[in-house]
């Protein structure tokens, strides 16, 4: 019964993506750790077509446990969740400013103090590689070192989150970020924030952060 609620609850995630316009289509993908193993949404199969018995599980080694054919990008998935054991949900979208951002091969720089919510003073932008590749697995990771979300050139975003609303919120406010610095960019160079005024909003989102918890 729990396994059938998860499969639900990343569903209901791919499709409240796709409304937030953050996805189109069935590009894009979502998984969840479930134990010693995850729950991955399907390839190419459209998310308001999707059954909770379209969404495959796979063991952290790679196999797959059912017919179902995983995500395209299960690699990255399986690399993240191996090496961030913080990370319980995982979301890559095509998000319109994100994407806008990797295909200039952008990151996000510190213009606006928000950019910490994804741990450090920039949200960085890793080097373009295949999808689905090894190369790209390794290069976000590269780009992922003490972050939760970045950018991939000329590909999309990736982020995640202790849940699967976290790793929603994150995406929303990431792709909010890409859309500001880019509005920015239209009206010249934007000043950045110091690294000691960056430094000061990591330690605040910290203290805020463990007092929530």
């Amino acid at each position: 019964m729990l396994e059938l609620t998860r499969r639900r609850e990343l569903i209901d995630t791919a499709l409240a993506m796709n409304s937030l316009g953050l996805n189109q289509g069935c590009s894009g993908n979502l998984s969840l750790r479930s134990g010693d193993r995850i729950l991955i949404t399907p390839s190419a199969l459209a998310y308001d077509r999707c059954r909770p018995q379209d969404i495959v599980k796979m063991d952290l080694d790679g196999s797959c446990r059912g017919s179902g054919k995983p995500s395209s990008e299960w690699p990255l998935h399986l690399d993240i969740y191996r090496t961030r054991p913080e990370a319980g949900a995982i979301l890559h979208a095509h998000s319109p400013f994100c994407t806008t951002l990797a295909c200039m091969e952008l990151a996000i720089p510190p213009f606006h103090y928000m950019v910490a919510v994804a741990g450090g003073s920039t949200i960085r932008c890793a080097d373009y590689a295949l999808y689905g590749s090894r190369e790209l697995s390794v290069a976000v990771q590269t780009a992922l070192q003490d972050r939760s979300a970045c950018l991939m050139a000329h590909h999309g975003m990736v982020c995640f989150g202790p849940t699967l609303d976290q790793a929603l919120d994150l995406a929303v406010e990431v792709e909010n970020l890409a859309r500001l610095y880019v509005q920015a960019l239209q009206l010249g160079t934007p000043n950045l924030l110091t690294d000691a005024q960056m430094d000061a909003v990591l330690e605040k989102f910290s203290d805020y952060r463990g007092q929530a918890g």
